[in-house]
């Protein structure tokens, strides 16, 4: 994730992982960072991660599929 890898210092410990589509066809994406990056792709109050929850959703529906993305 293009995004992420922006965000963090150690971008070797950027990691994704996806899940087949659920019953509901939601496909959920794992975000993975070094713990000392986690602040950084979280942001002050969440903001960041709502950005990319927000642009990865964008992008889905062009595809017409639904995503969820979790971060940890």
């Amino acid at each position: 994730m293009a995004v992420a890898k922006g965000l963090v210092e150690n971008k070797d410990a950027v990691q994704v992982t996806v899940d087949e589509a659920n019953e509901e066809g939601v496909i959920v994406y794992h975000l993975t960072v070094a713990e000392e990056d986690m602040g950084r792709v979280i942001g002050k109050q969440g903001r960041i991660a709502k950005a990319i929850r927000v642009v990865m959703r964008a992008a889905a529906v062009r595809e017409g599929v639904k995503v969820m993305v979790e971060i940890g």
